[in-house]
């Protein structure tokens, strides 16, 4: 399971370093402000599946590939977010 996060962040990383032509996750990386409107359109689209029940699982899954590649975009490593989520462990 944590495999396929680790994937995601390894793609962002591999694509920010090594650029493909006509990759969307390029694209995300490269136009900001793209990647921020998609992160925002994918939690109103989750909010929206939680409340009607529907494609929940498909727009969590939005929502996880977006904001990772958000993260990347701005130079916010997910270990780092991971240290802080420790931090609050009670």
């Amino acid at each position: 399971m944590l495999n396929t996060l680790e994937n995601i962040i390894k793609l962002a990383r591999d694509r920010k370093s090594f650029p493909v032509e006509g990759s969307y996750t390029n694209k995300l990386l490269t136009d900001k402000s793209l990647s921020k409107a998609k992160v925002l359109e994918e939690i109103d689209e989750l909010i929206e599946a939680v409340e009607e029940n529907t494609n929940k699982i498909h727009e969590a899954a939005d929502v996880f590939y977006h904001l990772l590649v958000y993260l990347e975009a701005n130079d916010v490593k997910v270990e780092d977010v991971m240290q802080e989520l420790e931090k609050r462990e009670k």
